[in-house]
């Protein structure tokens, strides 16, 4: 039985990079002191949610109550095991993005910096509103505002494509947004209540049952875009065109985290399996779930583009984390929440390591990676590693989640997605291992073409890849010095007589402010792989799957 006891550290999670916006830009004339701030706010946010965690494991829920919203509705927050999970994966990955962030746009001198470091705080103090919210109509408020805060980060670049995959990516989220309100608006009114409570509201399960359904059918959709179920993926791919640390954040931790996360709390906490048993919503949510899986790895088997290849991994990763919710089985449940931090870890590398791919080389496409581990041998291992955990290797944090969803899926009677698991995990390895081997196995000289399906729906995007650097855009505070001295240290004299990469000793790759958080990464890949049970994550898991089937 959970214990309720009053906190302000839950609020405190989100008014730390709330402040830390303001600050930022503050120190807009000073880019030292700006990224100071970024990296003091994250490492505060971590260690604000690390506080919550020995009380929530022993099952304790921390609540701030900040007034009422409306009637019968309050503006409260609550962390519970389900909530501090999301929000230690959300915060120490800023930290660790925060980190490369400093090195990546010192190394591209990036134009508007503050705005790029004012808009990931934001991000995260509403990342931290989601995750805490403790009934559903705070969540949509924190919900709406993340797709507020991280709009600038998409649209970075200020391209032509980058306006075209904002306004995408707007159109998707608000028009989410408002089914999720009517959702909840339905919900409400068939109940009285939205707070979220372990197992659901026995109201629903006697309310009319045509509505209950056209609510939670609401409620799917509108939270299935920032989730990527199919097909309302469609603006994930697009949004790709954000600077590679961006894409990493919100793609593997923040926004499509979020979208998941209220998924998770519809299924969990709003509806409980009972009533979702009852009405029969979670076989067909289990569908659109392992038709998503399959679909998006078919797709990733056409893209020679590494980062629109990893959005298509996204895609059908996300969808494991909602067949273990729609499952229902205890097992599927612990796979399905503990690929929140497996996947946030081994994605947020793989993307960081393209990063440093790009940074260093200018290499976007798959066939121009032939021998390139020589130039960077301790990245492309990163890389290896993640893409290992993705595929679900043993001794890698998927493979522990996959095991669990498969053996969930088995004691649910349901041994068809087990196979679509199976079966993902095969295109996984078609569609990553060329990544590998062209790096590890090939040279310049003599490589295969790629994409693995060669199609006119694959192949080279529009930008293409010159070779060339980037124009240098040096403003608000960058550092013009840093990137001129980059440019002509790691664009030129990159190849030996025969047109082949240099080798580099390890640690002169690249500054340590990138290859570090990669490394990192990658050992916790291994680490949550090797040692689950004695993972902190894990445990929060356990408690919320034990909150939820008691």
């Amino acid at each position: 039985m959970s214990h309720a006891i009053q906190s302000l550290r839950p609020l405190g999670t989100i008014l730390v990079p709330a402040v830390a916006v303001i600050a930022i830009v503050l120190s807009r004339h000073r880019p030292d002191i700006r990224e100071g701030w970024t990296l003091l706010a994250a490492t505060i946010q971590t260690l604000l949610v690390a506080t919550l965690i020995p009380g929530v494991l022993d099952g304790h829920v921390y609540t701030t109550d900040l007034g009422s919203l409306v009637a019968g509705v309050r503006f409260s927050l609550q962390a519970d095991a389900l909530g501090v999970l999301f929000a230690l994966v959300a915060s120490s990955l800023w930290l660790c993005a925060s980190i490369y962030n400093v090195g990546y746009v010192r190394l591209k001198a990036e134009h508007n910096q503050t705005r790029y470091f004012a808009s990931f705080a934001a991000t995260l103090a509403a990342v931290g509103g989601v995750a805490f919210a403790a009934n559903l109509l705070t969540l949509f408020i924190f919900y709406e505002l993340l797709t507020v805060a991280t709009y600038p980060l998409v649209t970075h670049k200020e391209t032509d494509a980058a306006r075209s995959a904002g306004r995408t990516y707007l159109t998707y989220a608000f028009g989410g947004g408002v089914l999720v309100f009517i959702g909840i608006l339905l919900v409400y009114w068939l109940v009285g209540s939205l707070a979220f409570t372990p197992g659901g509201i026995a109201a629903l399960g006697n309310a009319d049952p045509v509505f209950a359904r056209v609510a939670f059918a609401l409620l799917a959709t509108g939270f299935g875009v920032k989730a990527a179920l199919m097909p309302l993926h469609s603006w994930l791919p697009g949004a790709m065109v954000a600077p590679t640390p961006v894409s990493g954040l919100l793609h593997a931790v923040a926004v499509v985290k979020s979208g998941v996360f209220a998924l998770t709390r519809v299924a969990l906490d709003m509806y409980g399996p009972e009533t979702m048993e009852l009405l029969g919503l979670a076989f067909p949510l289990a569908v659109v779930a392992a038709t998503t899986t399959l679909l998006a790895s078919l797709l990733a088997l056409r893209q020679e583009n590494l980062k629109r290849l990893l959005a298509y991994s996204t895609v059908s990763q996300l969808s494991y984390i909602v067949l273990g919710i729609a499952v229902f089985s205890p097992t599927a449940m612990t796979g399905g929440l503990f690929h929140i931090p497996a996947h946030a870890v081994m994605k947020l590398g793989l993307f960081l390591c393209v990063g440093i791919i790009y940074v260093e080389t200018h290499v976007e496409h798959i066939d121009g990676l032939a021998g390139i581990a020589r130039r960077l041998p301790v990245t492309m291992t990163a890389f290896a590693v993640c893409a290992a955990g993705m595929i679900g290797i043993p001794f890698t944090a998927g493979f522990v989640s996959k095991w669990y969803l498969v053996l969930g899926s088995l004691d649910a009677g349901v041994a068809l997605f087990a196979g679509v698991l199976v079966v993902n995990g095969i295109l996984k390895v078609v569609y990553f291992w060329p990544v590998i081997y062209q790096a590890f196995f090939e040279t310049r000289g003599d490589h295969d073409p790629k994409p693995v399906l060669g199609s006119p729906l694959g192949g080279r995007s529009e930008q293409g890849n010159s070779g060339t650097p980037d124009t240098i855009h040096v403003s608000d505070g960058g550092h013009s010095s840093q990137a001129v001295s980059h440019v002509g240290d790691h664009y030129e004299s990159q190849f030996d007589e025969n047109g082949e990469w240099i080798p580099r000793a390890i640690g002169s790759e690249s500054s340590w402010l990138l290859v570090g958080p990669v490394v990192l990464l990658a050992v916790g890949t291994v680490a949550l792989g090797i040692a689950p049970d004695s993972m902190i994550a894990f445990d929060l898991v356990r408690v919320a799957v034990n909150g939820v089937v008691a």
